[in-house]
């Protein structure tokens, strides 16, 4: 078994240290963050684990407050030493418990590490105490990989820091942000490890590869929590009997109880997704309220229906008699022999196998409507949860501030894939069974199975075009 690699991670106070590791290892609850200085006082280690075995051990240290002093105390000790001979002397002296007490802290550890992460705050300017930490680190004659945190900000001096390191032959850095990390940053640092630690790069490939089948394990089962989600979505129907849609109280009570069912699953596949990302519960949710209000399906007869249903039927006289009779009973409204002709024409329907039909007709004849979701809701849906899916790959685990999704249906023809994929969730409106009620098994139906699998294809398509995943 390979030795796990040790890195110390450094920098001066409050530069997003602890929060990087958060994000490195995927542990919302690694350590204390906050806003003021000198929040971690002792250094704490965490481990990178690969198929339960350590691949790295990282080393979160306290930050380094005075280094303008300890440069200066370090040129005065032993001129005649190499730097990092009078590190080590400085450990062994009496400053190193005392005045410089947390610095020495920070190098011992780094002496006793493969490497050191120096952690840098872009959104401070270089000023004449960074530059002395630099060279105290350099002294612990160690690799030193710079990583340029908050570097996206509206106020960042980057190119300023990279012009610094380079005149201190950092020539390597990474751009990393702790908080909102973009695609490839951690492979980039993994790469950039390997080029300091060569002796070390078969692990660290062997780490890369290992966090690229990770990422693709994630995305592949979020996306089949968000494919399930919207099959079960596109199931749901709610049978409303003409009594409840006389009393325009319980009229109003089923919406009520239909949104809320929709907001629980919703809900419950948000949650399921936060975990998936190693998130914290609540870190996130999806405003329902534009879109959540359902519709009556008062087009069950429309004009496009009758001849999507004779198109699939066949165009034989007795459809074609049949159709037109349907077409008739909806404009004019149904009488006792008008629901006694449309009995005749069910049983020709349903010995041509079009099942879904016999069913709305049956409802239509006794005055029941059905509360589903219509196609527009279900393009919203859709488009939310791609954007949250976006929001969770590029969110690292020390933001604090949670993720909000507003719905916002995408435009006609902005995203071929979107569309695509709510047309083919009509099939799941035929099998109401196929709902999926939180804290319950999704039904075991092989189609059901094949339909969240083709539109969990989907979403990964839909999730690759930019366009798309902009807030709105």
């Amino acid at each position: 078994m390979a030795i796990p690699i040790d890195i110390a991670v450094v920098g001066h106070t409050n530069v997003g240290k602890t929060s990087l590791l958060r994000t490195l290892v995927r542990q919302r609850d690694f350590g204390v963050v906050s806003d003021r200085p000198g929040t971690t006082r002792h250094v704490e280690s965490i481990e990178l684990k690969i198929d339960g075995a350590s691949a790295v051990r990282y080393h979160d240290t306290p930050g380094l407050e005075d280094s303008a002093a300890l440069l200066q105390y370090l040129k005065m000790l032993a001129p005649e030493a190499t730097p990092v001979e009078r590190v080590r002397a400085f450990l062994r002296g009496p400053e190193a418990q005392a005045a410089f007490e947390q610095e020495a802290k920070v190098l011992r550890k780094l002496l006793e590490c493969d490497a050191a992460i120096y952690v840098i705050d872009c959104r401070e300017a270089v000023l004449p105490k960074y530059r002395y930490e630099i060279e105290i680190l350099s002294a612990c004659a160690k690799p030193v990989m710079p990583v340029l945190n908050f570097s996206q900000g509206a106020v960042s001096h980057a190119q300023a820091w990279r012009d610094t390191l380079t005149a201190y032959h950092l020539h390597t850095c990474v751009q990393f942000d702790a908080v909102a990390p973009f695609m490839g940053a951690e492979r980039q640092l993994y790469e950039d490890l390997g080029v300091l630690l060569r002796e070390r790069r078969p692990q660290l490939q062997d780490i890369m590869e290992h966090l690229d089948w990770q990422g693709l394990e994630r995305r592949r089962a979020a996306s089949q929590l968000v494919a399930s989600l919207l099959v079960s979505a596109a199931a749901m129907r709610r049978a409303i009997s003409p009594a409840d849609l006389a009393e325009p109280a319980r009229k109003a009570a089923l919406l009520r109880h239909f949104k809320k069912d929709l907001a629980a699953q919703v809900a419950a596949c948000v949650q399921d997704l936060l975990a998936v990302y190693g998130f914290r519960a609540g870190d996130a949710e999806v405003d329902l309220a534009p879109w959540a209000d359902g519709r009556w399906e008062a087009d069950l007869f429309s004009a496009q229906t009758l001849k999507d249903a004779s198109q699939k039927l066949g165009t034989g006289a007795a459809v074609g008699a049949a159709v037109g009779l349907m077409a008739d009973v909806a404009l004019a409204g149904l009488s006792l022999g008008a629901a006694t002709a449309l009995g005749a024409a069910v049983g020709g329907l349903a010995s041509q196998g079009w099942s879904q039909v016999p069913r709305k007709i049956a409802n239509r004849v006794r005055g029941i409507e059905e509360l589903t979701l219509e196609n527009e809701v279900l393009l919203a849906l859709a488009g939310s949860m791609v954007r949250l899916l976006a929001a969770l790959e590029q969110r690292g685990h020390a933001a604090w501030a949670k993720v909000q999704v507003a719905s916002a249906p995408a435009e006609e023809g902005d995203n071929a894939s979107l569309h695509g994929l709510v047309a083919s969730l009509a099939a799941a409106r035929s099998y109401s069974q196929w709902e999926m009620v939180p804290g319950s098994q999704a039904s075991a139906d092989a189609r059901r199975t094949a339909l969240v699998e083709r539109t969990a294809q989907r979403l990964r398509t839909a999730a690759e075009q930019p366009k798309l995943l902009q807030e709105t």
